[in-house]
């Protein structure tokens, strides 16, 4: 984060209007801020905080409600501008501040003491592989408890209340555990910097009696965040520049590969920049499509190694030099560590570090700040965008169905691709629908999201629910496996209840697809739902909803039309009908290797 955050006045939306605040949007001031007065009764550690997140860009919090955090969600709902969501259960929350973070930079959940912290738990982690910073909040016990011998409910039953706060510590970047007033706005105020700084989660406990009770050091508007910006070491930016530029100019035909890493470096707009200047042919790996405009003229696609848009593996694997800015190598990003990359050939672009080929290693040096200014030294060079011009061939259309045929996948996502525009967003849940979303071709302000590093299966619901509310003028399109579904499928209700107006195509083929491809065996085969009649169950009349069930081509067709037309202001559920080994040849090939991966012996003793 290397701006100071903007004044309390600046940031609030002007109305109570959900998502009123612009996407992303974080406000920055040049001059100083005059902080004004609270009334008495708002002095308190609850509003404190409430003012803290809208000020940060929060205007939505997904919420569970215990007996230990009711008082703090009273002080939180009084908030003008905060919204607070109550979700069906704590995962569920957790994932929708997942989603949220990845619209607006920043989300929050409140949740109550350890049944509501380890059961948040598992989201928090998947926020932590992404690099989203969420603010996880727990109302902990009262004041007078700490230091004695006493056993509280919602615990394992031992007078050590410090469980919840040791699962959290490996998978937030701060802890603080708030039970006294005198230091308590330091801490709240640490932990909310140190999650913007960091771009990972924190937690935060607040003791459940302490949230209403008013305190001199929450008398006035929180004074903005002041963050201090990172810097580059000059001297290692310039060198690794020269030595860089000086790898790249040397090459014939070199590539660019944006990953994941772009996000939380904030360089996307320095990767195009590179892009521009220099003329090479660039990919993505496919954590970070969505993260770079796919209408460049040089985008080639996604470097996923066998499974890779058509054409795009070859011209990678092949250069002479890549520049793989913000990698995350996997086993799952390289299929299996099958990827025919060599080291010598690479320049390793991390957040604040570069390494170059079997050469030397910059550190302190920042992705932002390299990649522009080797967009001034490289040479133009567009040798491996003609190369694949040469090479490319257009992607084929599916077969056409015969009249009342069977619905097949390739199908299904022909018809979601023409969907696709400015005003709407995609999210991709664990599975299949990983495949066939990597190959949707993303419209220029076409959002996109997917937990690849985490893969919990089950996260697309909440995140869908989360991402919705951050930006309400964006139509959100879920591509979603029944057996993820059956995990989280209870926020439905809550996307109801906040009026969205989502898409969710549940692809129903009768099992965990992507695990049958990896390692078929029964587990993999889930009972049937009627889902269309559960989300009609779930609806009960109240709230704009409409469902419907396909098994042809005719009916998607008729189904898309009525939820973009009749239907574009209600929450919509199509149910596709497909058959349970009508999988995408990608899963196929990278189940494959995952699973040669998996099944590897051990090393001899």
């Amino acid at each position: 984060m290397d701006a100071m955050l903007g004044s309390l006045d600046a940031c609030k939306p002007a109305c109570n209007d959900v998502g009123s605040l612009p996407n992303g949007t974080v406000s920055t001031i040049q001059g100083t801020h005059s902080s004004s007065l609270v009334t008495p009764c708002d002095a308190n550690l609850g509003r404190h905080l409430a003012r803290r997140l809208v000020e940060i860009g929060v205007t939505d919090v997904f919420s569970v409600p215990g007996d230990f955090n009711l008082t703090l969600l009273d002080h939180l709902i009084a908030e003008p501008n905060l919204n607070v969501i109550g979700c069906c259960n704590e995962l569920n929350a957790g994932y929708a501040a997942d989603g949220y973070a990845r619209s607006r930079g920043v989300g929050a959940c409140v949740v109550t003491f350890t049944v509501g912290g380890l059961s948040v738990l598992n989201a928090i982690a998947g926020a932590y592989s992404e690099n989203l910073p969420v603010i996880c909040i727990v109302g902990g016990p009262n004041t007078n408890d700490y230091g004695t011998n006493r056993i509280l409910h919602h615990t394992i039953g031992l007078p050590d209340f410090t469980q919840e706060l040791r699962c959290f510590q490996t998978v937030t970047c701060y802890q603080a555990v708030v039970n006294n007033l005198e230091d308590a706005h330091e801490m709240l105020d640490t932990a909310i910097s140190t999650a913007l700084k960091e771009s990972k989660p924190v937690y935060i406990s607040i003791s459940c009696n302490l949230a209403a009770i008013p305190h001199p050091t929450f008398s006035r508007e929180p004074v903005p965040f002041s963050l201090s910006p990172k810097l580059s070491n000059q001297m290692g930016l310039e060198a690794a520049v020269e030595a860089a530029a000086d790898f790249l100019n040397k090459a014939v035909k070199p590539v660019l590969v944006g990953g994941p890493k772009l996000r939380v470096a904030k360089a996307s707009d320095a990767f195009v920049e590179l892009a521009d200047a220099c003329g090479y042919a660039f990919g993505v790996m496919p954590s970070a499509k969505g993260l770079v405009p796919e209408n460049h003229p040089h985008f080639i696609g996604t470097f996923w190694g066998a499974v890779s848009t058509s054409f795009c593996a070859e011209i990678v694997e092949s250069a002479d030099a890549y520049l793989f800015a913000g990698p995350i190598f996997n086993d799952y990003s390289s299929v299996g560590y099958s990827l025919l990359l060599k080291k010598e050939k690479a320049i390793i672009v991390q957040p604040d570090r570069v390494v170059i080929g079997n050469g030397p290693a910059f550190g302190c040096v920042l992705m932002k700040d390299f990649l522009k200014a080797l967009a001034k030294r490289l040479k133009h060079n567009n040798t491996s965008y003609e190369n694949y011009y040469r090479i490319f061939v257009p992607d084929g259309k599916p077969i056409s169905s015969e009249p009342g045929a069977p619905l097949r996948v390739n199908i299904l996502f022909q018809h979601i691709q023409n969907m696709l525009s400015s005003e709407t967003a995609v999210i991709a849940e664990t599975g299949d629908s990983w495949f066939n979303c990597q190959k949707l071709k993303l419209p220029k302000g076409c959002g996109y999201e997917f937990q690849m590093q985490y893969g919990s299966i089950g996260w697309s619901v909440g995140a869908t629910l989360g991402y919705a509310q951050a930006v309400p003028e964006k139509r959100v399109i879920a591509c979603i496996g029944d057996g993820s579904f059956q995990v989280t499928a209870q926020d439905v209700s809550t996307m109801l209840r906040c009026g969205q107006k989502t898409i969710i195509f549940l692809i129903n083929n009768g099992g965990y697809t992507i695990e049958v491809e990896i390692h078929d065996g029964p587990y993999n085969v889930i009972k049937n739902w009627n889902y269309t009649g559960l989300v009609d169950a779930i609806h009960n009349g109240e709230g704009k909803c409409w469902t419907t069930k396909v098994t042809c081509e005719e009916e998607l067709v008729n189904a898309i039309e009525t939820a973009t037309g009749a239907k574009k202001d209600c929450f919509c559920f199509i149910e596709v009908i497909c058959h349970k080994d009508d999988t995408s040849k990608e899963l196929l090939e990278w189940g494959s290797r995952v699973c040669a991966a998996n099944s590897r012996p051990p090393n001899p003793q």
